[in-house]
């Protein structure tokens, strides 16, 4: 993933800096392609003018009333003419025209030039020398925006002229084409460009981010953990690995488990089946009547260990077998704890527990597996009372605050050793029973954090204030 990672962002960068080279040139071609096409129209005019004013010269003297009266209605007259983007409403070319000297003897600006000496600038000079003659002068030369086109022209032959006509136009006049077009080059580069940072993403999203999704997922299985199948979107691909992963997974599991459980289940049932056919082998022999009695005692405490060792096998099995909760339905808490209370009842009698139940009015709501739950809750009760001292009372509080249900069971019993509070929901790890004085099957307080994690829930062990142990089971409550 991080080489694909790496990959996808060097893709990217080359794609931007491709974008930003052939951005960059388009920019630096606008305004040398617009002021060519100013340009190019400029001459064909200039030319033009050039024939009228040869026209009106007569032996070196200029008669310029008419060019002046052209140009002064031109610059008066107010259109609007819509030039692509751009709109323009007065015209902004203006004409001077000079004599073989290069002296300026008409200017349509007011006049401002007329009788300037232009023989040096390259408009009238080259023209004058049978050249094309042009130039780009600012008026401010601190200020690029004030620059001026000049094209010239020459009246007569061109190649002995009798004089010069210059049309000349800010560059100001044109600056609003040069913009637009600039604008228009950002907007469809910027518009390209997040079209494929799009589909970068998209790609990403739909593609690299599920996988790292079932990396994480496979990672976590491999920890020992039951994650659920990640979410991954529609793709057809990674939907299809997850699927494959999970059926891989759970066959991977079921093989494991049955393994598993068979070697835990000939281990555990060494120990009760040696002593039962221990006592069962000094039953032959002629034993006083008060030895008979303890070891056919013996032999019946050994049996049922042997049959709640196998009731937790199985009840254990349906848990751990599920990766989570193919179905489940809405419950009420109460009714759980009340058929787990009667399921205990007759241990905490025998013991002389007595089982003291808080629990609220109103419904506790919330989804789960009734059975798992039912479970669980039984053997809280169960470990509580086989810890409990007899007349000492197991106390049972259920309540919900906020979006959690909490049940509460407190025993005053000796408590959990310090070094045992590490490995107490271990599998097969169990404490010597205060009033049995033999260990439990240690399988119950996994069972229960089982089914605290396949509701979503938490299970704690806590010791309780003036001794004894306080078990909170905490799972999240229906929305109403």
């Amino acid at each position: 993933m991080r080489f694909t990672r790496v990959t996808l962002f060097f893709i990217a960068f080359i794609i931007t800096l491709g974008f930003y080279q052939l951005t960059s040139h388009f920019l630096a071609g606008v305004e040398p392609q617009i002021f060519q096409a100013t340009e190019e129209m400029m001459v064909d005019n200039a030319n033009i003018l050039a024939e009228l004013v040869e026209a009106e010269m007569r032996d070196g003297e200029f008669d310029s009333r008419t060019l002046r009266e052209t140009f002064d209605d031109a610059h008066r007259r107010k259109f609007h003419a819509a030039i692509y983007d751009f709109t323009k409403t007065t015209v902004g070319t203006h004409a001077y025209v000079t004599d073989a000297r290069g002296t300026v003897i008409f200017d349509t600006d007011a006049g401002k030039r007329v009788g300037r000496d232009y023989s040096a600038m390259n408009d009238v000079r080259l023209t004058l020398a049978g050249k094309y003659g042009a130039r780009s002068s600012r008026t401010d030369e601190g200020d690029s925006a004030t620059s001026v086109f000049y094209v010239a022209a020459p009246i007569g032959d061109p190649g002995n002229p009798a004089g010069v006509l210059t049309l000349y136009k800010p560059q100001l006049d044109v600056l609003p084409l040069v913009r637009e077009r600039k604008r228009i080059i950002y907007t469809a580069c910027a518009l390209i460009g997040s079209g494929i940072i799009f589909l970068i993403g998209a790609v990403f999203l739909w593609l690299f981010r599920p996988i790292g999704n079932i990396t994480e997922y496979a990672r976590a299985i491999e920890r020992g953990e039951r994650p659920a199948k990640p979410k991954l979107g529609i793709g057809r691909e990674v939907n299809t690995l997850a699927r494959a992963l999970d059926s891989m997974r759970d066959a991977i599991e079921g093989r494991q488990y049955a393994e598993r459980y068979v070697q835990t289940l000939t281990h555990e049932m060494k120990s009760p089946l040696a002593a039962i056919r221990g006592a069962a082998e000094l039953l032959d022999e002629d034993l006083p009547p008060k030895d008979r009695e303890r070891f056919l005692q013996n032999i019946l405490a050994e049996t049922a260990r042997t049959e709640r060792l196998i009731n937790r096998l199985l009840e254990l099995s349906a848990i751990e077998s599920r990766a989570r909760l193919e179905s489940t339905e809405p419950l009420d808490f109460r009714d759980i704890l009340a058929r787990a209370i009667d399921q205990a009842k007759p241990l905490a009698d025998v013991a002389n527990v007595p089982l003291h139940a808080t629990t609220p009015d109103t419904p506790l709501t919330l989804r789960g597996d009734p059975f798992i739950l039912r479970a669980a809750v039984t053997n809280l009760l169960e470990n509580a009372i086989d810890f409990s001292p007899a007349a000492e009372p197991v106390e049972i509080t259920l309540s919900q605050t906020g979006g959690a249900i909490t049940l509460t069971i407190r025993d005053h019993g000796p408590g959990i050793p310090d070094y045992a509070r590490e490995k107490i929901f271990d599998r097969f790890f169990s404490l010597r029973h205060h009033k049995a004085g033999r260990k439990g099957t240690g399988l119950g307080l996994t069972l229960v954090r089982e089914t605290a994690e396949l509701h979503n829930g938490t299970i704690t062990l806590a010791p309780a204030p003036g001794g004894g142990t306080t078990a909170t089971l905490t799972l999240p409550a229906s929305q109403p």
